[in-house]
């Protein structure tokens, strides 16, 4: 699946595989190995990236600050993330049938993939915020939206406090992908600081909508990277948002680690998406 998204990202921009000259991906199978075998296939340069859930936003911040540094000219950044992978991991078999509880989110299976320039037509990244990791001890597996949400909020006030900034500068502040509890805790948090999220949506949410299934909404790579592949950049190019926040957030757990009764790091990157006028 993502070495198909990253073919049709390259077809669509009309290049060759030997003009990309560099690949940014991840995923969350042990050892980013859904993106090391689809690199296999590829054969172009790769570094392979770890954020979890937030890994969508790091390989876009990545990119951009690498092509605008002059790195190269082509950059993919890409992720993906696959249910049935993501659940063996941490949760139970699928085949036990245990009930899943209200807070937990359903890891999407989808890919996502953006191609990099350094000027030219298409969505401009003015900006970017790479997060700080946040531990508020949170130890339940089954509650991913409570042990990113502030990891979320820390890196939004942070942006906010360095450029002079408010949520009212943007159409929409996309974050990717608390769901519905983690969302609630991220307002709460804010409001704390005095800041009201007005315009906030987050990918968890929007990506099944109100589907009771998928408990408190989407998670994994491929959700915030699905939503920002087929809801966000269209709408900026096609003139329906002209300036967005895309915040994804990830759970830094490890399968060892959370076996171990650790509790869940987070982390929250930021890149600023603005149309070209």
């Amino acid at each position: 699946m993502l070495e198909e998204t990253a073919r049709t990202c390259i077809e669509k921009a009309g290049l060759q595989l030997d003009q990309i000259h560099l690949a940014l991906a991840g995923d969350l199978q042990a050892q980013c190995t859904a993106s090391g075998y689809a690199m296999r296939q590829l054969k172009i340069p790769f570094t392979g990236l770890y954020g979890a859930c937030s890994t969508m936003a790091e390989s876009l911040a990545l990119g951009a600050c690498l092509v605008s540094g002059g790195v190269g000219e082509n950059v993919l950044a890409m992720t993906a993330s696959h249910f049935c992978a993501a659940e063996r991991q941490f949760r139970m078999p699928l085949d036990y049938g245990g009930m899943r509880t209200p807070t937990s989110q359903w890891t999407a299976t989808a890919a996502g993939c953006v191609l990099l320039h350094p000027a030219g037509p298409g969505v401009q990244v003015p900006s970017v915020a790479f997060g700080r990791v946040q531990d508020l001890q949170i130890k339940d597996i089954t509650n991913m939206g409570a042990a990113m949400a502030p990891a979320a909020a820390d890196t939004l006030l942070r942006y906010f406090q360095d450029t002079n900034k408010a949520p009212t500068d943007y159409d929409v502040i996309f974050t990717g992908d608390l769901g519905k509890v983690g969302s609630e805790l991220l307002h709460e948090l804010m409001q704390r600081e005095g800041i009201a999220l007005t315009n906030h949506q987050d990918c968890g949410c929007l990506l099944y909508g109100d589907d009771p299934s998928v408990g408190a909404g989407g998670s994994g790579c491929g959700c915030s990277a699905l939503v920002l592949c087929s809801h966000i950049l269209p709408n900026l190019m096609q003139g329906g948002y002209q300036k967005v926040l895309f915040v994804a957030t990830g759970a830094l757990m490890s399968q060892p680690i959370f076996l171990q009764k650790e509790s869940i790091p987070g982390i929250a990157h930021l890149v600023e998406l603005v149309a070209q006028k």
